[in-house]
């Protein structure tokens, strides 16, 4: 998809399942199980939908997914049974892991930063030969230094493996990364998160990760149950829920399996979204 002089392209990383109560935090079941439809286990279906961007002559790609490195108690923490596709799916947008320039990490949590890294000869490497690793200097603290409840999420020896090799970049959550490609502090999921704002000739994407995982995310109460500061999530939604409704706007789901791209609309004080596959 084209707008104005970039071009971005989506594909799935991988298929997985969380606990629907997690995703959804306070929302009653009753609710919730209309919108995403849990199995006899209560977990709901989920994907790890990466984004890549080309701009400034350069390939980026929005975090990284599960990737091909994860133990068994991931496996079991995220329902995964299938392999990654991160092979496949850059090939489906005419790419390989040398092409890409940058990867941006919104936050390090696993099912945006597994994939950052694979194994060769039982030690962690980058899987972007190629590539700058781009983290928040507050998330990078906070996941080099998990704690009780982080800990099952945060893998420090994945990120110490993109630091050793050079090619780590920590920047600050609230800063333009490149010429209409802004950081955009969040908080709220994680201490560090950040969403990104993408615009080229009036034309914008925003991709806020976790902040709005779904296109079933958008009122504002609806917030993981995993996040860190649940009330700075939902000021985060506050402040940029008005500027979706643009209709040069377009939104970016990281774990919808059936939305990608989509455009807000307003009824009756509800926010709802259309999918599109062009701005």
């Amino acid at each position: 998809m084209k707008f104005g002089q970039f071009e971005i392209d989506v594909f799935v990383e991988q298929r997985f399942k969380l606990d629907g109560g997690i995703m959804f935090g306070i929302v009653p079941k009753v609710i919730w199980n209309k919108l995403i439809p849990a199995d006899d286990k209560n977990f709901i279906p989920m994907t790890t939908n990466l984004y890549v961007l080309k701009a400034h002559g350069k390939k980026m790609i929005f975090d990284i997914g599960l990737g091909d490195n994860l133990s068994d108690r991931e496996k079991k923490i995220y329902n995964v049974t299938e392999e990654s596709a991160m092979t496949s799916g850059l090939a489906s947008v005419g790419l390989n892991s040398d092409d890409i320039d940058y990867v941006i990490l919104t936050h390090l949590h696993t099912d945006h930063a597994g994939g950052a890294v694979t194994i060769e000869n039982g030690e962690f490497v980058p899987q972007f030969k190629n590539a700058k690793y781009i983290v928040s200097k507050e998330e990078w603290q906070v996941a080099t230094n998990p704690t009780e409840r982080t800990s099952a999420v945060y893998n420090p020896d994945r990120y110490q493996a993109l630091k050793n090799a050079g090619q780590l970049e920590l920047v600050d959550a609230n800063s333009e990364l490149f010429p209409g490609i802004k950081a955009v502090f969040t908080g709220g999921h994680t201490e560090g998160h950040f969403g990104l704002e993408i615009e080229s000739e009036g034309k914008r994407v925003f991709y806020y990760s976790d902040i709005f995982p779904t296109s079933w995310h958008m009122p504002v109460p609806y917030i993981a149950a995993t996040d860190v500061f649940p009330l700075q999530s939902m000021e985060a939604k506050r402040k940029v829920l008005p500027r979706l409704l643009n209709e040069n706007t377009i939104v970016a789901f990281n774990h919808d399996t059936q939305v990608t791209f989509g455009k807000v609309k307003e009824d009756r004080k509800k926010y709802r979204v259309e999918p599109v596959l062009e701005i």
